[in-house]
């Protein structure tokens, strides 16, 4: 088959999964800023698809080598592999969507990631180093997006000690800023991860001797992430928004600032974060700050739930996906 339309093929796969990645995710941006009132629903999420795009072009493409050339060994790499990666992802994205479940986008392209290439080559061809950062970061994100949020709130409690009410029309003013500020972060982790696995494409067909990520590559993966923001996915904002406690402002601001800070840090290092998650704990540490009665924990048990099974279950798929696509291609 001519190499020009694998790579259309495989292209149209990776900026649907780019744009399922925002729309599944754009309820991490804008859940909270919406709960408190802060903007409009329809003024959260252009404002949010507007830092989405902008994002991938101002911090790097860091994430997008520790995808691309860092999990699985580049020699190994094969088209029908991160096709079945790529399939595998943006079929988990769309039946959690459906369950209003956050789950995580990251979660499910590294795990169909590992599940294709194992079926591929065995574990032969992974490289421990990178699924061990990928790992790392993918576990120790919540971990940290708790304690930030706790952290931040309480600094916060403690500089508006004795303020009147009125406080809450300052906190929604910066939270325009820190909404912001969440949404260049997520653009700049989860666009890169469509970067990574187009511009392994491009490496595998001869389009590219090396792995680096051409300027049209980050254009295309920041547009269709943005894209996929703006139309919003609803169900998880939802869940997000209100199911865990009332959420006012300063717990809205809270969460924003500590989330933005984990997954800022965690793209520039290279570690590719689910932004589902590390907001989602955020949003409980800040609860739980205040009064960990208030948090209702039972709603937390559908996103553990999905935290603990989307890499095991997106594996699986990849794996399966895979070998399909040799049976019928036979390749």
């Amino acid at each position: 088959m001519n190499e020009y339309i694998v790579f259309g093929a495989l292209l149209v796969l990776a900026l649907s999964f780019d744009f399922l990645n925002g729309f599944h995710d754009a309820a991490n941006v804008v859940a909270t800023i919406i709960a408190s009132r802060a903007l409009s629903p329809r003024a959260a999420l252009t404002l949010a698809a507007i830092c989405e795009l902008l994002g991938p072009l101002l911090f790097g493409v860091a994430v997008a080598v520790t995808v691309g050339s860092e999990i699985v060994d580049p020699r190994s790499v094969t088209i029908t592999m991160v096709m079945a990666a790529l399939v595998a992802a943006s079929s988990w994205n769309i039946l959690t969507w459906w369950g209003g479940i956050p789950s995580s986008s990251s979660h499910a392209l590294a795990g169909g990631l590992v599940g294709s290439a194992v079926a591929f080559g065995g574990l032969d061809v992974l490289r421990v180093e990178g699924v061990g950062k990928v790992a790392l970061a993918l576990f120790v994100s919540p971990v940290l997006g708790f304690m930030v949020g706790w952290l931040v709130l309480r600094l916060l409690f403690f500089l508006a000690r004795g303020a009147t009410p009125r406080i809450n029309q300052t906190f929604n003013r910066v939270q325009i800023l820190t909404a912001g500020t969440l949404a260049l972060s997520h653009g700049a982790n989860d666009a890169q991860k469509t970067m990574g696995v187009i511009t392994m494409g491009l490496v595998t067909l001869g389009f590219q001797e090396r792995f680096y990520v051409p300027t049209w590559v980050v254009v295309v993966s920041a547009v269709a992430i943005a894209l996929g923001t703006a139309a919003g996915g609803w169900r998880i904002i939802r869940t997000l928004g209100g199911k865990f406690y009332k959420i006012r402002p300063v717990h809205s601001l809270a969460s924003q600032v500590g989330a933005a800070s984990v997954i800022l840090g965690a793209s520039l290092w290279g570690g590719p974060v689910s932004t589902t998650h590390v907001v989602s704990s955020a949003i409980v540490g800040v609860g739980a700050a205040q009064r960990r009665s208030q948090v209702r924990w039972l709603h937390l048990m559908d996103i553990l739930v999905a935290w603990a099974i989307t890499v095991p279950v997106t594996a699986l798929l990849g794996s399966a996906i895979y070998l399909g696509f040799r049976l019928v291609l036979g390749a």
